[in-house]
């Protein structure tokens, strides 16, 4: 049995967000999970220093390389990624008994890291959010004023080489205002929620002895 086949019949959404560094996905699925009780955000694991702002547990689990490695192979990580000379997975434990719970978890995964995932768990809601041009996603990241020149470079051309992947997402987010963006991410879980293709592989609730 794979690790999807563990989930079947279970109603939570796991959700999705990648895009370009600097779009604004970590406030997006903060304020998303806020408006939502049923949502709750699954937190990587980086060993990316942490940023001004940034709390341990909440934003990221802030690692070693060292433990890093111990959790990749001790298969505590569904799936995991070097990105830009860091490293980020995603907890298993935390996916496993929330989706079991009846709970939707969001995740702020990046592009290659996200097909893993969908790979493990193709009944996943892919969205791909960016923001509403090249130059304001540098100005956006010149404004954390938390990088070298040399990494902003390098995060911009990831950036345009990450839009290659658009067509392995279901759905595509432009975050030029925060509210509307959150209200279009809320409206994409929503009608998720009664897809057929999702509704045929959710126990018999109406007594017609089997599944839609």
């Amino acid at each position: 049995m794979n690790q999807s086949d563990l989930l079947a019949g279970h109603e939570g959404l796991l959700i999705v967000l990648s895009g370009p560094s600097g779009t604004g996905k970590g406030t997006l699925v903060k304020e998303i999970s806020k408006k939502n009780d049923n949502i709750k955000l699954s937190v990587s694991v980086t060993t990316r220093i942490p940023r001004k702002g940034e709390t341990d547990g909440e934003s990221y689990f802030f690692v070693s390389e060292r433990e890093f490695i111990r959790m990749r192979d001790n298969n505590e990580l569904i799936e995991w990624v070097e990105y830009c000379g860091n490293h980020y997975g995603t907890p298993k434990q935390f996916i496993f008994d929330t989706v079991k719970k009846g709970y939707d978890i969001i995740l702020d995964i990046e592009v290659e890291g996200a097909r893993n995932f969908k790979s493990i768990f193709p009944q996943s809601v892919m969205i791909f959010v960016v923001p509403p041009s090249m130059e304001e996603l540098r100005k956006r990241i010149l404004k954390r004023g938390t990088e070298s020149a040399e990494t902003i470079e390098e995060r911009l051309k990831r950036s345009k080489e990450e839009y290659n992947y658009i067509d392995h997402y279901e759905y595509l987010v432009v975050n030029d205002n925060l509210d509307k963006a959150v209200d279009d991410i809320s409206s994409i879980i929503k009608a998720e929620k009664f897809s057929i293709k999702r509704m045929k592989k959710l126990p018999d609730k109406m007594g017609t002895g089997g599944s839609l």
